[in-house]
């Protein structure tokens, strides 16, 4: 075989490797879940991310997340440390409302270092398989130890399950 030849032989095997890499070497974090949490006892439901550490990143970083809001209006926008022992970083939305049974939502993660540069982002869609219907329209208990909610469970015994008929259809 000739010199040239190897050195051909020898750039497509390079080139070839090189195709071969996964994308996520480069980014810090994946994704590794997602899901609607329907908190029944407290008539609130949100969005859980869970993003799983795949590199190295600097102290001090942060992540901003923006999750569409089910209602319309203006997103929901998060922001948290990332701390560096921290092998899994959950990202919770603020408590939504109008939650659509199979219906994607967008999701925006942004990964920041301390001086504002921004190390990585992540689109992606979270869906639910229940809707906001299987939620009371308040809170089933309040208070640190449970107590029932005067406003559902009346005095007289009966009780108030009513659904929130205020999001659109």
């Amino acid at each position: 075989m000739t010199a040239h030849r190897k050195t051909v032989l020898l750039a497509a095997v390079v080139l070839a490797l090189a195709g071969c890499q996964r994308d996520d070497i480069e980014k810090p974090l994946v994704i590794s879940g997602k899901v609607f949490i329907f908190n029944y006892r407290v008539a609130q439901a949100t969005a859980v991310i869970t993003l799983a550490r795949n590199g190295a990143l600097p102290d001090e970083s942060y992540v901003e997340t923006t999750f569409e809001n089910p209602a319309g209006g203006a997103p929901h926008v998060t922001r948290a440390k990332i701390f560096p022992f921290w092998k899994k970083v959950t990202v919770e939305s603020p408590p939504m409302r109008c939650i659509a049974k199979d219906r994607p939502y967008a999701v925006s993660i942004r990964i920041v270092d301390a001086g504002g540069r921004e190390l990585q982002t992540i689109a992606t869609t979270i869906v639910s398989s229940q809707d906001q219907s299987i939620l009371p329209s308040k809170p089933l208990v309040v208070g640190p130890v449970y107590t029932k909610n005067p406003e559902v469970f009346k005095a007289d015994g009966s009780a108030d399950y009513a659904q929130d008929l205020s999001c659109p259809k």
